[in-house]
């Protein structure tokens, strides 16, 4: 069955990432998915949680909302400690994915806030906020880097993250919202450049799906973020090397 915009089945919608997208922050990044927009921004706060004081550990978190008028119809915005547990859980999982990849002791007793903010969503919003969140972290290293705030490079690796999923009976990869809406099997996978996995979530919506076909997805899945690895690269002009250095 065709999709919608002509894509083959194995196939990402065509991604961008602008960096330096806002004035201020000590990194800022619009990742475009298709018709998915997000702008991830990130902010080092000389503080860190409770529990980290006097470790001499530093944190990585995020934020995620979505503009009320992202969507078809108006969403009401989440307001401060009210916010809806889709909220939390987004959140939560870009901040996992992010710590995956970086030292935290190199931060010492800094933070990391990545807001990521969905100016529009047509699908795949919490995984296009990983892939473009780690573009803004990876500036916010290189400023604190160069203002000799920490003595060795915080970053271990690259993350992105993609959806896969079973509609209509066809795997599909990166699906946009009229092909999630469908899907009879949803997921979202988190791995680092790689390979390595940081995150499944997956779900059956309508029947349940065999170990072969959850080996198919993973395999559809690595091939995406490999892809969206390479544009992560090529924004930023680096290689894995340039990680690894001291």
């Amino acid at each position: 069955m065709p999709r919608a915009d002509g894509r083959g089945a194995d196939q990402l919608r065509p991604v961008s990432l602008e960096r330096e997208y806002l004035k201020y922050g000590e990194g800022s990044v619009r990742i475009a998915l298709g018709d998915t927009w997000i702008v991830c921004t990130a902010t080092v706060e000389e503080r860190v949680p409770p529990f980290l004081k006097g470790t001499g550990r530093g944190w990585v978190t995020a934020e995620y909302g979505m503009l009320p008028r992202s969507t078809s119809s108006r969403t009401p915005r989440d307001s401060g400690r009210l916010r809806a547990g889709r909220t939390q859980e987004i959140q939560r999982l870009i901040g996992r994915s992010l710590r995956a990849v970086t030292d935290l002791g190199s931060l010492r007793d800094r933070t990391i806030v990545i807001d990521c903010d969905v100016i529009q969503a047509d699908g795949g919003t919490r995984t296009a906020a990983i892939s473009g969140a780690f573009v803004a972290l990876y500036d916010a290293a290189s400023h604190l880097m160069r203002e000799r705030m920490v003595d060795r490079w915080p970053l271990k690796e690259f993350v992105a993250a993609v959806s896969v999923g079973l509609v209509g009976g066809e795997m599909l990869l990166d699906l946009a919202y009229e092909e999630d809406s469908r899907a009879g099997v949803d997921m979202n996978v988190v791995m680092t450049g790689q390979e390595q996995l940081v995150e499944i979530q997956g779900t059956a919506e309508a029947r349940p799906f065999s170990f072969s076909e959850l080996e198919q997805m993973l395999e559809m899945a690595r091939s995406g973020v490999g892809q969206l690895v390479r544009a992560q690269k090529e924004v930023l002009g680096v290689n894995f090397a340039h990680l690894y250095r001291a």
